[in-house]
C-alpha cells in the first residue's frame, strides 16, 4: 500500500493538494492511504519549510507549491512500492 501525505496547516492550497491527491489515487486505480498532516511539529520534522508539502512513500517530493495533476502522477508511479 502506498503512503501519500499532504503536509499543510489549514490553508485553501493545502485542501487543494489533499484533493487532488485523492483523485489522482482513484483515478490511477491504485492502493494508497492520503492523509493531512497539519501538526506544525510533524511538518518541521518531515523537514517541509513551506506549505503545501507533500510525501510519497517517505520521500518529500514538493513544498510550497501544488503540483499539475501530470506531474503528481509521475511523482506517484516514480515512487510507488
Amino acid at each position: 500500500m502506498n503512503s501519500i501525505k499532504v503536509y499543510g496547516t489549514g490553508c485553501a492550497r493545502c485542501k487543494q493538494l489533499e484533493e487532488l491527491c485523492k483523485q489522482t489515487v482513484a483515478e490511477l486505480n491504485i492502493e494508497a492511504t492520503v492523509e493531512k498532516v497539519s501538526d506544525l511539529e510533524a511538518i518541521v520534522k518531515s523537514g517541509i519549510m513551506m506549505t503545501p508539502g507533500l510525501e510519497i512513500n517517505g520521500k518529500v517530493v514538493s513544498a510550497g507549491k501544488i503540483p499539475t495533476k501530470e506531474t503528481l502522477i509521475h511523482w506517484i508511479k516514480e515512487n510507488s512500492n
